[in-house]
């Protein structure tokens, strides 16, 4: 969760800082029970924070951001047992923040780009005509072939396979199949497969 500096903006902010009158600013105050909690429980907060992200520097940014808040209220926290929910929460809310404030890397666009083809694989039109066209051959199958064709190329089955889940003898699958292709290649609906 980076953001590159950009010089010009440092410049402007620089000169912006030059010209804008301080506030005064409470002196720091450390708080050695701060320092000695953050010792003690670093390690199971940054892997609960690690559980927040996916990468973990910003898991570690992410924990720095919640314990940084944490010491600004750490005045106000009334029970200091309760430090480990109090980080958790502080840790949740700043990561649903970052995730609400996110950049959304979308443009709208006058033209849809074409997605890049997948080498070896045609186009995606001719694939789907011919499946229509092969699909319509099938169909007009006789229904005994038309099942043998499907349990043996479709469903992937053995021919022994297509023989016990149809009660007949594998011969029986080997010749109407055969026959059944034979019909297929003949069918003038796909003859600009063969051409």
């Amino acid at each position: 969760m980076t953001t590159p500096v950009c010089t010009s903006a440092s410049e402007a902010a620089t000169a912006a800082r030059q010209t804008t009158p301080t506030l005064p600013t409470r002196p720091f105050a450390p708080y050695p029970s701060f320092s000695s909690y953050v010792r003690a429980r670093q390690l199971v907060l940054l892997r609960t924070a690690r559980s927040l992200t996916a990468n973990p520097s910003d898991a570690e940014d992410l924990l720095q951001t919640a314990l940084a808040k944490t010491y600004v209220a750490w005045e106000r926290i009334e029970d200091h047992r309760a430090l480990d929910g109090y980080v958790r929460r502080a840790l949740l809310n700043t990561r649903t923040s970052q995730w609400r404030k996110r950049k959304v890397d979308e443009f709208a666009c006058d033209e849809l780009p074409e997605p890049e083809p997948v080498p070896g694989t045609g186009d995606p039109a001719e694939r789907q005509a011919l499946h229509d066209a092969m699909w319509r051959a099938i169909m007009r199958l006789p229904a005994r072939q038309r099942a043998m064709v499907v349990l043996r190329y479709y469903e992937d089955l053995s021919e022994a396979q297509t023989a016990e889940v149809l009660d007949v003898s594998v011969g029986t699958v080997k010749s109407a199949v055969s026959r059944a292709l034979g019909k297929l290649r003949d069918d003038p609906e796909l003859g600009f497969v063969r051409s």
